[in-house]
This record gives structure tokens, sequence and C-alpha cells, in this order.
């Protein structure tokens, strides 16, 4: 199955338009992959995280999944509630 879609993908990277909105979309998706990889390290759930933040779960839940567009103090608050620092790189 991996193998499938690893094919379509390159598929469907050859086309200039579809690469560079993917390419524009992967510092978000850096981001996501980074907050759930430090939530689950510290074996926390959404909700756990959610209720140490005083948020809901479902705020979680959007965060990660990218349906939200988060403010750069919500971020602040969710980094420093998994033990990390919030940093970016202007290149």
């Amino acid at each position: 199955m991996a193998d499938e879609f690893d094919t379509f993908k390159a598929k469907l990277l050859k086309n200039p338009q579809i690469k560079a909105e993917y390419d524009a979309l992967a510092p978000e998706y850096e981001l996501i992959e980074q907050l759930i990889t430090a939530r689950t390290e510290r074996k926390m759930t959404q909700k756990q995280l959610a209720e140490k933040l005083g948020t809901s779960q479902s705020s979680i839940a959007r965060l990660e999944s990218g349906n939200c567009n988060p403010s750069f103090q919500f971020l602040q608050r969710v980094a420093v509630a998994l033990d990390k620092r919030l940093s970016f790189v202007l290149s």
C-alpha cells in the first residue's frame, strides 16, 4: 500500500503547480508533526494536553489536523506545556 502511495505521490509531484503547493505546505506539516511527536513522547493524550492548557480536546485535534490557524501565543503555550521551546528559522 505504501509503495502505491509513494508512486502516486511521485507522479503528482512531477506537476510543477502541485509541487509548488506541496512545498508551500511543508512548514505547516513539519510543525504539526513536531507537536504530535512531542505530545506522544510525553505519553499525553490530546485531552490531557488540552486540560493543561485550559482549552478543549477539539482545539488540540484541530491544531494537529491543520484545521485551524493558531496564534503565535497559542503555539507558545503549547510548547511550554510540552516542555519545549518554540523557535523558527527564516531562510
